[in-house]
């Protein structure tokens, strides 16, 4: 028996069907300008070479399992390694999707169960009377959250409702999401203490404003001392109060969005229950309501009577559907195992840490840069480069670059946009005193280097196959076969 038939023969096996000869002419399935004029030119490697490369390339990769991940406003937590398999369960990961979406409750007990625990969770944290697991992303559960207001106001006849009154420091993503539901932003800028200006507020708002969008706290660590008066005041005119929930981190178990005022909120499971973030996903972004917006809450609602879980088909108000099941539900076990795992009081001590650690990193370097925002802040903190820039030449990029040859991974640079020069680091929860100090101390190098070398920076990094790439020709230019 020749190898081709061995190999036809196994196939066979395996799946139970018979598969079509090896040399099967394919011709006539592509047309005849897809087709190839010559062989492909492919090399011929073993198997152990090719385990090799991808091993190495594989161990390029920065990841937090790694070194110190500072992003600020990203909130890269480590990921517990006991979640991982709680989520590897093959009575989880083999269940298919479509189960859990037609009438098939007997057999997805479990799952809605996960489910309704995982939405019960997240009402007691943040005060809200309901919510859904369906948006797959921080920014899906902002358009949910902006559908669900738009919602309202249309119910109520609200035909004056046209804007959303945004603060200058919120994530790029509030703004974005407003334009795409159909509204107009206002833009309130800062006042001296980072806090969106009252006074402009007050004289903002008028009836025509549907809705206000807050993070609490802000992107620049700091939290709205009065932020239950800008709720009041929102109410007052009929408009809801929109919290975006990405800083959710720094108040988790200590204040509830929903006994500030807020009508609607998201929350980043992948941020704040330590589920995977990044690399473009998966993410996850419940959304939560009061009593105004409950109804409108997309049509794959559960509920349960005599302990057995049942869909809610009896939702005529609702939006309908904005993505397929319940949302990336792999997460969503991920993030209610967290929950569990830590309690009510392990949830506490993981704010009340991750503020610490902001803060201790504030202390040991306010001498050496620029703090625009001089107090107390809470999940992060926001430094500048900017008299670094004026006396040496060296900017926050400079500084970025920099850290990346001591396997620190950067905070983030030039964000938020009203600082300039800014260096944005958010250490959570999870790093200890050694890991804060070690990034610390090159913070501080790389000051001392610019007071000494400024031109030094421009070899940094010194340990990459790319280094110092031409930004703009990049983006024009793109390469990526090659390394020059």
């Amino acid at each position: 028996m020749n190898s081709k038939t061995i190999f036809e023969k196994s196939q066979e096996n395996r799946v139970g069907i018979k598969l079509p000869p090896l040399d099967v002419d394919t011709s006539p399935i592509l047309p005849e300008y897809l087709r190839r004029k010559a062989k492909a030119k492919l090399p011929e490697l073993s198997e152990f070479d090719v385990i090799r490369h991808f091993t190495n390339l594989s161990s390029k990769n920065f990841s937090i399992d790694k070194n110190f991940y500072p992003l600020g406003s990203c909130t890269m937590k480590y990921n517990p390694k006991i979640i991982e398999k709680i989520a590897s369960l093959e009575g989880f990961s083999s269940l298919h999707p479509h189960l859990i979406t037609n009438d098939e409750e007997d057999s997805v007990q479990g799952a809605l169960e996960v489910i309704d625990d995982l939405q019960n969770y997240l009402c007691e944290i943040t005060g809200m009377e309901a919510f859904t697991t369906t948006p797959q992303a921080g920014a899906h559960g902002e358009m949910l959250g902006m559908m669900l207001i738009d919602s309202y106001h249309k119910e109520k006849n609200n035909k004056q409702k046209k804007y959303v009154i945004i603060p200058d420091s919120s994530h790029g993503t509030n703004p974005a999401t407003v334009t795409m539901i159909g509204y107009k932003v206002i833009t309130i800028k800062s006042d001296e203490n980072g806090y969106m200006d009252f006074e402009e507020f007050k004289k903002k708002m008028n009836d025509e404003v549907a809705a206000v969008m807050l993070t609490v706290p802000n992107t620049l660590g700091i939290f709205n001392k009065k932020i239950k008066d800008l709720c009041d005041i929102a109410h007052e005119y009929d408009a809801l109060m929109y919290y975006d929930g990405a800083n959710m981190n720094a108040i988790l178990g200590v204040v509830r969005p929903g006994d500030i005022g807020f009508d609607v909120m998201h929350i980043n499971v992948h941020k704040t229950f330590a589920t995977p973030h990044g690399g473009g996903g998966p993410g996850s972004g419940p959304v939560g309501v009061n009593h105004k917006l409950k109804e409108f809450l997309p049509d794959l609602g559960i509920y349960k009577k005599d302990d057995k879980y049942f869909f809610n088909k009896n939702m005529e108000n609702s939006i309908g559907k904005i993505s397929p099941f319940f949302g990336n539900y792999g997460i969503s076990l991920r993030a209610i195992a967290y929950m569990k795992i830590l309690g009510k009081e392990g949830m506490q001590n993981a704010s009340k840490k991750a503020v610490l650690n902001a803060n201790y990193i504030l202390a040991r370097l306010k001498p050496y840069f620029d703090v625009p925002y001089d107090m107390i802040c809470m999940h992060e903190c926001v430094l500048s480069a900017k008299s670094l820039k004026k006396k040496y030449e060296v900017s926050a990029m400079d500084i970025a670059k920099y850290l990346i040859d001591f396997n620190l991974h950067a905070p983030t640079v030039y964000f938020p946009l009203t600082v300039p020069e800014a260096i944005m680091i958010e250490p959570t929860e999870t790093e200890n005193k050694q890991s804060i100090d070690e990034f610390c101390d090159k913070m501080i190098e790389a000051v001392k280097l610019a007071e000494t070398n400024p031109k030094e920076f421009l070899n940094y990094p010194k340990t990459l196959g790319v280094c110092r790439p031409d930004d703009t020709r990049a983006i024009k230019e793109l390469d990526v076969r090659s390394i020059h």
